[in-house]
């Protein structure tokens, strides 16, 4: 079940939210959870024993959290043996084929492939529980002794499949106080529209150019049509995330919750550097908290900060995906962020029409590694883009993508900057807000609604990772 579908618009998130609602205070985490493992198990139905690993992970994890917080001495190897559970899982269904078919590689050694479905959210589930475990085991947050409390936080069903990653720290205290208010409830319903508008209404149209291309062959498009393309892709993936964490940060305002910011308008940064600052911020702050910190972080010299980012950066790429691509990718920005404050990262920030250019190019460069798996295509794509390679199928192909798709180009352009943004509060702070923004959000919904009636939706892409 995805969010942007009838079956959770019309049935499931208004009975969850109705239930919940008249439900009283203290069953409020019960209902929650209920709903939690009622969606996780609608999106599992052909793999119905991940639901029951998932609840298994959470029975675990509570248990190990409350030995490490009662005992000393042994608190170690309880958060490794916690680890090795979380991190096991996450190895055995996401990576476990990758080092597999790698090592057949090695003459005469023939070892048969698992072919394991990935979980659902497996990623974002593994760093969220893994945070618990680590702040318990630090002291920066208390044990959770309350199974249905923490079994909340784990699987709400809003941020489970594909984040933004919340810290036990972030909710805690609302975990056991909160009260939902009529302002933020409206304000949480208005997010989620928002945001199920930037996924239907613009990452789906810009995907379609992205889709067209793949299907044509990417050795049969001209230069013009390949750069279309993957600023297309590039902006797809954007508002596909962008969008899928606005609707989960809504829908937590809507529950009574405040989950951390995500997105921060990336695509307007001057340098790689500021852009991983404003992008997946969560994930950004995960490895940063428990991997870049630990290791030194910059305080043991340049040489050992260098690492300390080699090593965040090759994690980075492979917890995105267990391919070689996706580490290509790490290490391309691991190249980048430190070319940046090496040499000249506060020249581009100086010169922001300098560092905007700068940008325009490495950030559809950087995510051409993320979008195709094949290294064999990605060379093939280059060569396009740079004009090498065979001639396009047809000679003005890009005439054909810009008149089916020009104007999503432009429309999702404007809307990676701050305007409409700030448009949008400007008129939630005028005198008589709701006879402006109303209008609006019942327009988002109903041309989303419309496009989804027509089939002319997609799943989120970040369900992969």
């Amino acid at each position: 079940m995805v969010f942007s579908s009838f079956d959770f618009l019309l049935w499931f998130l208004p009975f969850c939210t109705v239930v919940y609602l008249l439900a009283r205070k203290q069953s409020k985490n019960l209902v929650l959870l209920f709903f939690s493992i009622v969606f996780y198990a609608y999106g599992s139905i052909e793999t119905p024993a991940y639901l029951y690993l998932f609840l298994i992970s959470v029975v675990v994890n509570w248990i190990v959290g409350i030995l490490i917080g009662r005992e000393d001495r042994f608190k170690k190897l309880y958060l490794t043996i916690g680890l090795l559970w979380d991190f096991g899982c996450l190895f055995l269904f996401k990576y476990l084929d990758f080092f597999i078919s790698n090592l057949n590689h090695i003459p005469g050694l023939h070892l048969p492939l698992t072919h394991l479905v990935l979980p659902l959210g497996i990623s974002f589930f593994t760093f969220q529980i893994a945070s618990y475990l680590i702040d318990v085991y630090r002291g920066d947050v208390d044990v959770e002794y309350d199974l249905v409390d923490l079994g909340t936080y784990i699987l709400m069903f809003p941020q489970l499949i594909a984040g933004p990653i919340v810290r036990f720290s972030d909710v805690q205290k609302q975990l056991h106080r909160r009260k939902v208010r009529q302002k933020q409830f409206i304000d949480g319903v208005q997010l989620f529209i928002i945001g199920l508008g930037k996924k239907v209404l613009l990452a789906d149209r810009l995907g379609d150019l992205w889709s067209d291309l793949r299907n044509v062959g990417y050795d049969s498009i001209s230069t013009r049509a390949a750069w279309m393309g993957i600023l297309a892709y590039s902006m797809e993936l954007y508002f596909d995330f962008s969008g899928y964490s606005q609707m989960a940060i809504g829908m937590g305002k809507m529950f009574g919750f405040k989950f951390p910011q995500n997105f921060n308008h990336p695509y307007m940064s001057t340098t790689m550097t500021e852009f991983w600052r404003r992008w997946h911020m969560t994930l950004g702050t995960w490895f940063k908290e428990y991997v870049y910190f630990p290791l030194g972080g910059n305080r043991r010299g340049k040489g050992r900060m260098y690492f300390n980012m080699f090593v965040v950066w090759t994690l980075t790429g492979f917890w995105h995906g267990a391919d070689w691509n996706f580490i290509l990718w790490g290490m391309l920005l691991f190249a980048l962020l430190s070319l940046e404050k090496a040499f000249y990262g506060k020249y581009l920030t100086k010169h922001k029409a300098l560092g905007h250019l700068y940008m325009l190019f490495w950030i559809p460069m950087s995510w051409l590694l993320f979008a195709i798996s094949d290294l064999k295509e990605i060379g093939v794509y280059l060569s396009k883009l740079y004009g090498y390679g065979e001639p396009a199928l047809f000679k003005n192909d890009y005439v054909k993508y810009f008149g089916l798709y020009g104007k999503w180009l432009i429309i999702g352009l404007i809307f990676c900057t701050a305007l409409p943004e700030n448009l949008y509060k400007r008129l939630k702070r005028s005198q008589h807000p709701y006879l402006y923004t109303f209008p609006i959000i019942a327009a988002i919904l109903g041309l989303a609604c419309y496009c989804i009636y027509q089939g002319m939706n997609d799943t989120f892409m970040y369900f992969r990772f």
